[in-house]
């Protein structure tokens, strides 16, 4: 740099320091440019390829929850020697309990007052009472509570018994009966039935107090296995429901019901002065029973002498006549021995078929009219 002094008018030229201008850097103007992410990212692979200098901190390990001076010799000796004190420590407080609980006469169970009774109407509080005869003076945690249930339930009457001990010297019992749904005839015998099937004893006195309305029930004998009774008697559910369904308590006009082929239910109906057998088959039981109430008028006016319907049939239904009482025969002729020999006798049943809702009878006539007619023409 040249420097003019005015005074001489020569130049001088003077050495001044330069500036250095302050240049970043390659990389750094790249890292300048580079988002911050990307950085981040360049920064965690550096440090991946740069060697891990720090040591490792060790965690430390327990070697069990025992402490240092049980895994010795002689820790080993007092812990076991204190186990063996805890456990005869407490086998001795179960035995003094035990010998508490069983021999102090305060859980003794001194008298019949001192045993509940509930849940019982068939059965009298006696009947309950004798079962547990043997446990009067007993303690009450020596009586054998599922023995007592078990013998609770061998009544025909009891569906379920339960015997809780009430301390501190009372026992409760509690029973649930069976209730009858029919009657039924065993060996000439009345009796009842509920709806497992179980055979239910009670005395024709008592009948007549509890005032029981049922059908007699046919089919059901006790020698067959319960699992049969049971089944049967669901049937008998069914078609007692289904006919009651309709609020009509039309199970009340049935005096009795025959079970003894479950798919096919027959029922006695009493009509006027004679009983009418009907076939109900295993279903349809209320339409069925609609069709026989919407159509015994008239049949009755045509054939007086109906003994039995069978209305298993969807279109049509089967009539069965009784057979008509007939004086003892004389001695016929060769002639009339002929001509009835012709023809089935008039005392025999025979069946007629008829559309269930037509007006008049099919062409077909009845073997016994037929042989009416027959013995007329005779004569």
């Amino acid at each position: 740099m040249a420097k003019t002094s005015a005074n001489s008018g020569s130049a001088t030229l003077l050495d001044e320091p330069r500036t250095e201008f302050y240049r970043p850097a390659a990389d750094q103007e790249v890292a300048a440019r580079t988002p911050r992410t990307s950085r981040a990212a360049a920064a965690a692979d550096d440090g991946a390829d740069e060697p891990f200098l720090r040591t490792r901190r060790r965690v430390p390990v327990r070697n069990g929850w025992l402490p240092t001076w049980a895994k010795t010799r002689w820790g080993k000796v007092v812990l076991g020697a204190g186990a063996l004190l805890v456990i005869g420590a407490g086998t001795a407080a179960y035995l003094a309990a035990r010998s508490f609980l069983y021999h102090d006469p305060h859980f003794r169970i001194e008298s019949p007052a001192s045993i509940q009774t509930v849940g019982n109407s068939q059965l009298t509080r006696d009947d309950l009472l004798s079962v547990f005869g043997g446990d009067l003076g007993r303690n009450l945690f020596l009586v054998p509570l599922r023995t007592r249930r078990a013998q609770l339930e061998r009544f025909s009457w009891v569906e379920h018994a339960t015997v809780m001990r009430v301390l501190p010297n009372q026992l409760r019992v509690s029973v649930t009966e069976r209730v009858p749904v029919a009657f039924v005839q065993v060996h000439g015998k009345i009796q009842l039935v509920d709806a497992a099937g179980v055979i239910l004893d009670m005395t024709p006195q008592e009948m007549a107090e509890k005032h029981y309305s049922f059908p007699v029930v046919s089919g059901i004998d006790p020698v067959d296995p319960l699992s049969v009774r049971g089944a049967r008697m669901q049937v008998y559910q069914r078609f007692v429901g289904e006919l009651d369904s309709s609020g009509e308590h039309i199970s009340g006009r049935l005096s009795e019901v025959d079970l003894s082929d479950p798919n096919d239910v027959r029922a006695a109906v009493a009509d006027k002065d004679a009983e009418v057998q009907l076939q109900f088959g295993q279903e349809d039981f209320l339409a069925r029973w609609r069709n026989y109430e919407a159509h015994i008028a008239q049949w009755r006016g045509q054939y007086p002498h109906l003994a039995a319907v069978d209305l298993r049939y969807e279109h049509e239904v089967v009539l069965k006549m009784a057979p008509d009482p007939t004086p003892a025969a004389a001695p016929m002729s060769a002639a009339s021995a002929a001509s009835s020999s012709a023809t089935p006798k008039p005392t025999a049943p025979a069946k007629k078929t008829i559309a269930a809702k037509a007006k008049k009878p099919i062409a077909r006539q009845h073997a016994a009219q037929a042989a009416k007619h027959a013995g007329q023409g005779a004569r």
